[in-house]
């Protein structure tokens, strides 16, 4: 694609779609063209905000775009996204894919069929405290993930699962890159029809394992995930953006030398200041906004600067599949009112 300026387009202005707007109206590679929303006051109070045209209907800019990023309830999803696919525009969707595997699927088949590029929206992939752990390439064993916030009150036609535990399940299947062999899940539904906490254990054929855990009903929010291997330990905040790594070595020197010294009669174990012991490293991470990462990587796809965008939608489809079988192993145990 020529080095122009792409024309941008943002499909529902809430709280994440008003934020891509932003992003594309300051984007070097963005000339952003158009909001569209079905609720007119909020799609003219964007298209003010940031200098373009406000629609109600998506189809009124179907021959007028070079590329879309659609940020409407997951029920959506497929039908508009089709509708662009089939005129080979770009697309970056919101997370998660679709409402199920199925439309996730025949999505990703259509714009392998029409050579168009398709994008998913998980930021937390652009994290740079995420990027920060994939440069360690490490080798999970297992992976402990925890995210929990008060309710949104918004997403209500999805639960827990595909609003928010869906972002962890992405991270771990990029870390962990082995088929599923098992999914055990429980869950309940306090408030609306779906699971607002779940907890599930995905067991992978390569030996490792995961724990997720999900809530939308907690007192705060917390973001954490703990990954285990045979030669490191890390720890990462998502929310401050903050993360440790713990080397086996040389901290097996550090382990050695207490064994040894443990036979020594005089010796107090519990004199031994641990943490000083070790050798703590900071992941090195800078301040760089997720989401300006992941719509810089969707546009540079587009102009061919990129191979393909942070996040595929044959990699959205992996962790909708995965999340479905976690609905449907809390399914099988009824934990559902």
């Amino acid at each position: 694609m020529p080095d122009h300026k792409l024309r941008t387009a943002v499909i529902g202005v809430g709280k994440m779609g008003e934020m891509h707007a932003r992003i594309y109206s300051e984007l070097a590679q963005s000339e952003l063209v158009a909001v569209v929303d079905t609720n007119m006051e909020k799609a003219r109070a964007a298209a003010a905000k940031y200098h373009c045209q406000a629609y109600k209907d998506y189809r009124d800019i179907l021959e007028s775009v070079d590329a879309v990023t659609i940020s409407t309830p997951t029920s959506t999803h497929y039908q508009i996204g089709a509708a662009f696919i089939k005129r080979m525009i770009p697309v970056l969707v919101e997370k998660p894919l679709a409402t199920d595997v199925r439309e996730g699927r025949k999505i990703v088949d259509l714009a392998k069929k029409n050579n168009t590029i398709l994008a998913v929206g998980h930021s937390e992939r652009c994290n740079p405290v995420v990027q920060a752990m994939e440069r360690m390439e490490i080798e999970p064993r297992f992976i402990e993930a925890i995210r929990v916030s008060p309710y949104p009150f918004r997403s209500g036609d999805i639960g827990v699962i595909l609003d928010v535990m869906i972002h962890d399940i992405d991270i771990i299947l990029s870390l962990i890159r082995s088929p599923i062999k098992k999914v055990d899940a429980i869950g309940v539904n306090v408030i609306d029809k779906k699971e607002d906490i779940c907890n599930a254990r995905i067991y992978f054929e390569n030996g490792s394992i995961a724990s997720l855990t999900a809530s939308r009903l907690a007192f705060r929010t917390d973001r954490k995930i703990r990954v285990f291997s045979q030669k490191a330990y890390m720890s990462v905040d998502f929310f401050k953006k903050t993360g440790i790594i713990i080397k086996a070595d040389p901290n097996v020197d550090a382990l050695k030398w207490i064994r040894e010294k443990k036979e020594d009669k005089n010796f107090n174990p519990l004199t031994v200041e641990w943490q000083k012991l070790l050798k703590i490293e900071e992941l090195q991470v800078d301040d760089t906004e997720p989401l300006r990462l992941e719509q810089e990587s969707f546009l540079n796809a587009v102009k061919g600067q990129k191979i393909k965008p942070e996040v595929t939608g044959e990699e959205g489809l992996a962790a909708l599949e995965c999340a479905e079988k976690i609905i449907k192993s809390i399914q099988k145990n009824q934990w559902f009112r």
